[in-house]
């Protein structure tokens, strides 16, 4: 049975393609990753660079028509249902990029959400980005990690998207409700923001994958939670 889902965001995706401009959803790979300050920082950060930027809130509500991009970058701060489905026009973005905090929980609750994603879509690819980083180090391991277990248990490309360093000024940005970029500029975790924003520009514009339905369970295995329990 076709998914309507996936055909409707099929049918975006073409919509839009002589659409100048992309569009990248932004999703919380659990709750509470910050995918909603990732997207407002980001879009700051990517102002600062000269990038014209226009953000989609769908915990707000759903934006059903794609905006015209007229070469502005779309970020779409993005709602998941319980069983990984997006809306259509999440779904259609070039790039959907799964933001995973750096501790167990939020690790293992990632991985789940990306397997819903994948199995509620199909996807071939998605990207990731570790919020709240102890260290470079530990956000290149466990992007790493989730990368080898995406491979090996679902068959899905995770791309690192990079990663923003635990901050003080961050939490104190949150709590003035203004962006790390722009109210601490040069903060590791402005900095951090400016070099995924910089980054983010390079990423290939991909083509219209085939996208084949797979009935494949969306829990976590006995095989794939010993695979995480090496994450941590």
């Amino acid at each position: 049975m076709e998914n309507p889902v996936t055909d409707q965001a099929d049918g975006l995706r073409r919509l839009m393609a002589g659409n100048t401009g992309r569009c990248v959803t932004l999703v919380d790979g659990a709750t509470g990753t910050g995918a909603c300050s990732v997207a407002r920082n980001l879009a700051a950060a990517l102002t600062q660079q000269g990038r014209e930027v226009l953000l989609l809130d769908e915990r707000t509500g759903p934006h059903p028509v794609p905006p015209a991009r007229g070469g502005r970058l779309v970020l779409v701060d993005a709602v998941v249902d319980s069983h990984g489905a997006l809306s259509p026009l999440a779904a259609g973005a070039d790039h959907i990029l799964v933001v995973c905090a750096a501790h167990s929980d939020a690790i293992t609750q990632t991985y789940l959400c990306i397997k819903k994603l994948h199995y509620a879509h199909p996807l071939a690819k998605l990207r990731v980005l570790v919020n709240e980083a102890a260290d470079p180090a530990q956000a290149r391991r466990l992007l790493a990690n989730l990368a080898a277990a995406g491979s090996r248990f679902l068959g899905i490309a995770l791309e690192p998207a990079g990663f923003v360093r635990a901050d003080s000024f961050a939490a104190q940005a949150r709590r003035l409700d203004l962006c790390v970029v722009q109210a601490f500029g040069a903060s590791a975790a402005a900095r951090d923001f400016l070099q995924v924003a910089s980054d983010l520009m390079r990423w290939p514009c991909p083509a219209i994958a085939d996208r084949m339905p797979s009935a494949l369970s969306s829990q976590i295995t006995g095989h794939e939670i010993q695979s995480l329990a090496g994450l941590h």
